[in-house]
């Protein structure tokens, strides 16, 4: 090592690719490579087991540094730094004063100010709201579903008339007639032309602001209607360059109209693909907008809020919820958010605690103070995995967003049906992966609390989709939901019940070969547990007649018999015999199925079964 320039590890020769390929192969034993290692997802392009250099060595785009266009590497040039953000539901001015002034000491550095369509929002009112706040030092936002919230002409004319240094006041509202079109079906304005010349005087009336930014393109709505990670983007993309093209014919600037825009996104648990997806964002939004030929490149920056999702949120074991967002937030700040939402984990069934909202916010603050996430910019450049994921995210997204302009544009092509179609065709593979546990929901779909048992009355919203479409809506509308609300429905079922009647009980009659019962065993009771049955696991027993006894012993209701395959033709007819009552299940798929079934034995669960369509027929069967 005398030499300073020695390479590190230079004895070894260099590996190739061929090399690598041959080793893989061999060591697979005949195993298919594409079905073994090969990642199939929803977007369009397969995940390769491993990347190399040679893989992003065409990507043009890697020279460039942050803060540079096409901004993929990030907004800022130094730091990656973030705005924490904390959401409040304005139901009182003064109290959500007082709120936003808590929070504001405990690492909130932007807030949410969320309204309903009955607040009417005045100069006067807003004056309490934002009461003690200095907007020099933080970001609010408001956030109001319908065009009778006026608070951003409000908010600009509160600034104008106050102390604030303008140039210093980042700020945004939501306003959103193309969101409002997708959720409801219709535009609330009295036409589309309305909508759209409305929001070119919102932005004209709060000009005098530089930093804030009025027009949102809520993306999230596609991520929380089960669209995959390119839809989302794509989608995105499509709607602000609607607002580009709609707000530029109007008579804004490029200038004017891309910087009125912010974006926000939703997180999902897809670690890696998340960073990608922000970072393939800000290089594909840099080249929609740069090709309106704005007066530089700042117009170009991607500004985006990220929220964690709720689509993956889950009522039962909510706990799971805080592991969730932890690792969406992590994607989220990795990817260069410029804000981030963390949803306290019990939002999805009840109006937060303030214990919940203390570790949503914590769970930010660690990610600064602890992980240090704020310090190093863009931190997966250079991973040939993250960029190759960044790639061909956008080159995906790039062609549904083409597809979606040659249709008309984001409207034309929501009007047709296109956009919800699509949505939904991957919706529904998701739906069915968690029905077949080919994806785990954890908590949910796999290995439950046993234990857990809800005694709160949760509201029928709760377990369906949100369906917000008007009565004479024009086009078929996206109806965001969780997808967990169907398993949560299946065992909220079975929780009501055995409020009054005896909650069923699944009994594991284990017998036989040790290995295949345990398995097998532990496999049921994770089968029937989903439901909120009472599962009873059993070490084994000697005899069909011990076995039986103890079920009918344990008062139960189903009796699940877990054995070997080879063994089940002897010993179901013979359990089946001894029972009265009881609902008999083979856990197993066995060669002996067609002969068992002859003899009225009609009950098999598997890897292969959809669990939730067939714990729905024994909850019929049991009277539920």
């Amino acid at each position: 090592m005398a030499e300073k320039n020695q390479s590190l590890f230079g004895e070894f020769a260099p590996v190739t690719t061929e090399e690598w390929e041959a080793k893989i192969i061999a060591d697979l034993k005949g195993k298919d490579y594409e079905k073994v290692l090969v990642w199939r997802t929803h977007e369009g392009f397969n995940v390769r087991p491993y990347y190399r250099q040679e893989n992003i060595d065409e990507l043009n785009y890697l020279n460039t540094l942050p803060g540079e266009f096409p901004f993929v590497r990030g907004n800022k040039k130094t730091d990656n730094d973030w705005l924490v953000r904390q959401d409040i539901f304005v139901k009182d001015f003064e109290e959500a004063n007082k709120k936003a002034l808590e929070i504001l000491n405990k690492g909130v550095t932007s807030l949410g100010f969320y309204f309903d369509c009955c607040t009417e929002v005045t100069k006067d009112n807003l004056a309490v709201l934002l009461k003690g706040i200095c907007l020099e030092s933080c970001e609010v936002n408001f956030v109001c579903p319908c065009k009778k919230c006026n608070c951003a002409t409000v908010f600009a004319e509160y600034v104008n008339e106050g102390k604030w240094e303008n140039n210093n006041v980042v700020a945004s509202s939501s306003i959103d007639p193309i969101g409002t079109f997708v959720l409801k079906g219709k535009f609330e304005e009295a036409s589309e032309a309305e909508a759209f010349t409305n929001l070119k005087t919102v932005i004209e009336k709060t000009s005098t602001l530089p930093k804030f930014r009025p027009v949102a393109v809520n993306g999230k709505f596609f991520g929380n209607s089960g669209s995959s990670i390119v839809q989302e983007l794509a989608f995105a993309l499509a709607q602000g360059a609607e607002y580009l093209s709609r707000l530029t014919d109007a008579g804004l600037s490029i200038d004017d109209a891309a910087k009125a825009i912010k974006f926000n996104l939703s997180i999902s648990n897809n670690y890696f693909m998340e960073i990608a997806k922000l970072r393939a964002g800000r290089l594909l939004w840099a080249q929609i907008v740069k090709a309106y030929n704005p007066a530089g490149d700042c117009p170009a920056k991607m500004i985006v809020h990220s929220e964690t999702g709720r689509y993956n949120k889950t009522v039962y074991d909510p706990y799971v919820n805080m592991l969730r967002t932890q690792t969406e937030a992590m994607s989220a700040v990795l990817g260069g958010a410029d804000s981030v939402t963390v949803a306290p984990f019990d939002q999805v069934y009840q109006e937060s605690s303030k214990f919940s909202e203390r570790i949503a916010r914590n769970q930010q603050i660690l990610l600064k103070e602890e992980s240090h996430l704020d310090k190093i910019v863009d931190p997966g450049s250079g991973s040939y995995y993250i960029e190759t994921l960044t790639a061909s995210i956008a080159e995906q997204a790039w062609g549904l967003f083409l597809e979606v302009e040659n249709k008309g544009g984001f409207i034309a092509a929501f009007r047709e049906g296109f956009i919800q179609a699509q949505v939904k065709e991957v919706a529904t593979k998701r739906d069915k992966n968690i029905a077949f546990r080919r994806e785990n929901l954890l908590g949910t779909n796999q290995f439950p609390n046993f234990n857990e048992k809800l005694d709160i009355t949760l509201s029928e919203d709760i377990l369906k989709p949100m369906d917000l479409a008007v009565e004479d809506a024009e086009v078929e509308t996206l109806k965001p939901y969780r997808i967990a609300q169907p398993f949560e429905a299946l065992r909220y079922k079975t929780d009501v019940f055995a409020r009054s009647n005896k909650r069923p009980v699944a009994f594991m009659l284990t017998i036989g070969n040790l290995t295949f019962r345990k398995a097998r065993a532990q496999f049921s009771c994770n089968f029937f547990a989903v439901a909120g049955f009472e599962v009873i696991d059993n070490n084994g027993f000697a005899t069909v007649e011990e076995g039986v006894a103890a079920a009918k012993a344990a008062n139960a209701d189903i009796v699940v018999v877990c054995s070997s395959d080879d063994e089940y033709a002897e010993i179901i007819p013979n359990v089946a015999a001894r029972l009265d009552n009881e609902i008999l299940v083979v856990a197993g798929n066995p060669a002996c199925k067609p002969e068992l079934e002859e003899k009225g034995i009609t009950n098999f669960i598997h890897v292969r079964s959809n669990i939730l369509e067939e714990l729905k027929a024994y909850q019929d069967k049991l009277g539920i």
